[in-house]
């Protein structure tokens, strides 16, 4: 046929090495003497004899030989079991632990081969083991996840296979990345990293392993004691005050720079806190910050939901509707008490009939007093939580911050 295979071995190798084929010819990488691109000992990722090029210029080929870490084509996990090697195309990219191989091939009408994706093991993503699904949403799916180098349970936010033509949720998933990378506190769950297996983004982040606030009170009978649904939510208001008082990346405090963006959630309800530590005394982890968005400068970005609103309705003030893109931290303010007020009722602030058009319910519909949903709240704790969900005139009566709301709870007891 003629033509000209190269490979380029980095990564680990160092430094970097390089073959050309002008001949058939077998080329076998892995930690063993004999073969012919030998890894470093100590990167323990690749196996003994870890796969195989099958070379014959212009075409090259690879086949995984039963590693236990598997190889990867563009960042996609090769089936260890395929019948026949995957064929390589100039300019893809094989990795195999910290070894990084760059093809290319050259010759007389080379072009890259027509051929689907290279078969994907549906229990990995990138270093992840797949353990088992969470659960499920618009965007995508989030699943138990076990990190093969450390070997630590983490939670893994896959984007959904067809985002690839819509860019709208890749847009909006990089930057749910991007905000929560930048917050770091006790009450908002960290991220790990991220990455990509092919066309689909990953997010890693901790594991919560008390499930959410929803299923807490679900195992609970739908309600909770005054005591400990205080004692959660103010977890939850400190992590929000911790966020309303974040900086985006690319503030400046120079007398000439614009205002710099702070942070609001915009999407708070029980789904979305996580509890994790011992059940008698659970540790509140926000997370989800899909929504999240800088607030002081909204009215700027040029960025906003088209045809849509952020959220959940049933934990959404008439605010979040009627200026949306200048929502600001008393969105998240009063859906923590919306919460709250779940926990000890069993019921949603307002309520919402079969059929209604839930948008309107936030716009028309008034916010039930809570001790007529249950009279086993303290009046005091009835009396603060009414304050904050009044869905009234804000100039008259603004809305506390999460900051002094969470002081309130403590005093209400």
């Amino acid at each position: 046929m003629g033509g000209t295979v190269r490979l380029e071995a980095g990564g680990t190798v160092a430094p970097v090495r390089a073959f050309v084929f002008r001949a058939p010819a077998a080329f076998v990488v892995g930690r063993t003497q004999d073969c012919d691109l030998r890894a470093p000992a100590g990167d323990r990722q690749v196996s003994r004899r870890h796969c195989a090029f099958d070379i014959d210029p212009p075409t090259v080929r690879v086949r995984d030989l039963g590693s236990h870490n598997g190889t990867y084509v563009n960042g996609i996990r090769l089936a260890a079991t395929a019948a026949r090697p995957y064929e390589l195309a100039d300019g893809d990219e094989v990795r195999l632990g910290g070894v990084v191989v760059s093809v290319s091939s050259t010759g007389a009408g080379h072009a890259a081969p027509h051929r689907p994706p290279p078969p994907v093991d549906a229990t990995r993503a990138g270093d992840y083991t797949l353990v088992r699904k969470l659960g499920s949403g618009a965007q995508g799916s989030v699943h138990l996840a076990r990190h093969e180098p450390s070997g630590e349970l983490r939670a893994l936010k896959m984007l959904r296979p067809d985002a690839v033509l819509r860019p709208e949720l890749v847009h909006g998933f990089l930057r749910e990345i991007r905000t929560t990378r930048t917050v770091r506190h006790p009450r908002l769950v960290a991220f790990q990293e991220a990455g990509s297996t092919g066309t689909r983004l990953f997010m890693a982040c901790e594991y919560c392993d008390g499930g959410s606030l929803a299923q807490r009170v679900a195992e609970q009978g739908g309600r909770l004691m005054p005591e400990q649904g205080v004692a959660l939510i103010t977890q939850v208001l400190d992590g929000l005050s911790h966020l309303h008082g974040t900086r985006t990346a690319g503030a400046s405090d120079g007398p000439e720079q614009a205002p710099p963006d702070r942070m609001v959630h915009r999407d708070v309800k029980p789904s979305n806190i996580l509890l994790t530590g011992r059940r008698s005394e659970p540790e509140v982890k926000v997370a989800d910050f899909g929504l999240a968005k800088a607030f002081e400068r909204a009215g700027l970005s040029g960025h906003t939901v088209t045809g849509a609103l952020g959220g959940s309705f049933a934990f959404m003030p008439r605010s979040q509707i009627v200026n949306y893109k200048y929502a600001g931290p008393s969105v998240d303010v009063w859906a923590a008490a919306a919460c709250l007020y779940w926990t000890l009722t069993g019921t949603t602030p307002r309520d919402f009939p079969s059929g209604a058009d839930p948008a309107e319910v936030v716009l028309r519909a008034p916010v039930q007093p809570v001790r007529r949903r249950t009279h086993r709240i303290p009046g005091r704790l009835a009396r603060l939580v009414d304050s904050v969900l009044a869905d009234g005139d804000r100039d008259e009566r603004p809305t506390p911050s999460a900051q002094e709301f969470a002081r309130a709870l403590g005093e209400s007891l």
